[in-house]
């Protein structure tokens, strides 16, 4: 290997990945094991929805307790842990100096993900909360959340013993996340589960937990990826850097009041609402202000992580405009309590923040292990298998909650005639989630190959100089 080559090669592999690698890959790995489990009960719930009959008999089996699963499965496997992965990695790297204490990762690990068993467990056996994206069963809550707190500890450090003063966009929202989701997490667990709000109220702090959770902290991760790997890979500053802490700053203090919106045209009082509307449309400006910063993730170049990265920011713009667009009433009436609602949640989790991440653990794996990507062939099936999948799960959601609508406000049609109606579109919409369960199972294979190159490799940096693994896999 040229002298040029070992040193564009050892500027890819800092002492920073290295240190990090197994904890970094245990939760990457359990992520996206998370991740096909997920997949396969969304898959199954889906099939119930176009046919109830299906595993009718058995409990365990049943609509609510398989939607429970997958939401569990997918908030907490995947999008934590491939989130904390991806955000610890960050941190380090922006810091400058290696991950401290990564016992501690390796403790939370296990204890996150016995809890998310646990979680299952007690769902499939019917001690789910039946609140949205807490359904975990109120015995594993506490130590979900000290689990959370173990693996975020690296973070934290990092950030307070960071080599500069001078900070980043990416650090922003990555310290938001660590220290916002512990929060939300604390406070809805006290007001929905151990000492429960009564009434209109209890509506009000679930619809604020689920808004929550996603502008304050997996919208943060997602946005944490995207501000470092946009400039990283294309060699060039954010543009409009200036606007950036506006923009940062809006989603924090305007993100949560947003929770409103989906309680439009229930029991509340209808200030709640409105409020929920106008801030809806005051967040547009943490989305134009988004654009602006990552426009040149548009421009991908060839690279794959910059066109996951672009899909994901396609759709959490498009998805923050629908979320404007949606919270108008005279909108909501058609679309509120139909599919349109689980269209955009999926425009959200499978589109914005999954396949950001994607493009961000296709950055990361490789500086990790030293290796790059097993197969070319590999990764360009996940990539169009995850873009036809969502679009085609997002598309057919959105048409079937449209009918739905139309259909509810029209008195003469049965309920029956609903369910055959929407059939067609939630048979294409268990097809687009079935793609995309084909490509995430290759992605794990792909992780798995991967890394067995990496551990047989003669040498932790035998790939490449960085140019050319940014052309084929980053």
């Amino acid at each position: 290997m040229t002298t040029a080559s070992t040193a564009a090669t050892t500027a890819e592999v800092t002492e920073i990945d290295a240190s990090a690698r197994c904890p970094l890959l245990l939760l990457i790995g359990t992520a996206l094991l998370w991740l096909v489990v997920s997949g396969a009960l969304a898959l199954l719930n889906l099939v119930q929805l176009h046919t109830p009959a299906y595993a009718a008999a058995c409990s365990v089996m049943t609509y609510g307790r398989t939607q429970a699963m997958a939401e569990t499965t997918f908030i907490y496997g995947w999008a934590a842990s491939a989130g904390l992965a991806v955000t610890l990695w960050i941190l380090g790297r922006l810091g400058g100096s290696p991950l401290r204490s990564l016992n501690w990762v390796g403790a939370g690990v296990i204890f996150w993900n016995l809890g998310i068993v646990l979680a299952l467990v007690g769902i499939a056996t019917g001690d789910a909360t039946s609140h949205a994206w807490l359904q975990l069963p109120r015995y594993v809550q506490p130590l979900m959340l000290v689990a959370y707190g173990a693996i975020a500890v690296p973070g934290v450090l990092a950030w307070t013993g960071r080599r500069q003063e001078t900070t980043y966009a990416a650090q922003w929202y990555a310290v938001a996340a660590l220290f916002l989701f512990p929060w939300l997490f604390s406070a809805a667990q006290v007001l929905l589960t151990f000492v429960p709000t009564r009434g209109v109220l209890q509506a009000l702090v679930a619809g604020w937990y689920v808004q929550g959770a996603w502008t304050l902290w997996l919208a943060p991760l997602a946005l944490t990826a995207a501000y470092y790997l946009v400039p990283k890979v294309q060699g060039r500053p954010v543009s409009h850097y200036e606007y950036t802490a506006l923009g940062f700053w809006t989603l924090l203090f305007v993100g949560a009041w947003t929770g409103g919106r989906h309680l439009i045209g229930g029991p509340i009082p209808a200030w709640v609402a409105t409020v929920a509307a106008v801030a809806c449309a005051l967040l547009l400006i943490h989305y134009i202000i988004v654009a602006l910063n990552l426009r040149g993730a548009f421009h991908t170049g060839g690279s794959t992580v910059l066109r996951f990265v672009a899909l994901g920011l396609g759709a959490y713009l498009l998805g923050g405009v629908l979320d404007a667009v949606t919270a108008i009433r005279g909108v909501a009436v058609a679309t509120q309590f139909t599919l349109v609602s689980a269209a955009q949640t999926q425009l959200a989790l499978s589109g914005a923040f999954t396949l950001t991440l994607f493009g961000a653990i296709y950055f990361l794996v490789p500086r990790i292990t030293g290796q790059p990507w097993a197969s070319l062939s590999l990764l360009r099936a996940h990539f169009y298998s995850a873009l036809i999948g969502t679009v085609i799960l997002v598309v057919a959601l959105a048409a079937a909650g449209f009918i739905q609508g139309q259909d509810l406000a029209n008195p003469d049609v049965t309920f029956a005639s609903i369910a055959a109606h929407l059939r067609p579109w939630l048979l294409v919409a268990t097809a687009g989630q079935a793609v995309i369960l084909i490509g995430n199972f290759l992605l794990l294979i792909h992780l798995g190959r991967t890394v067995c190159a990496a551990r047989h490799a003669a040498a932790p940096a035998t790939f490449r100089p960085a140019p050319t693994m940014e052309a084929s896999a980053s």
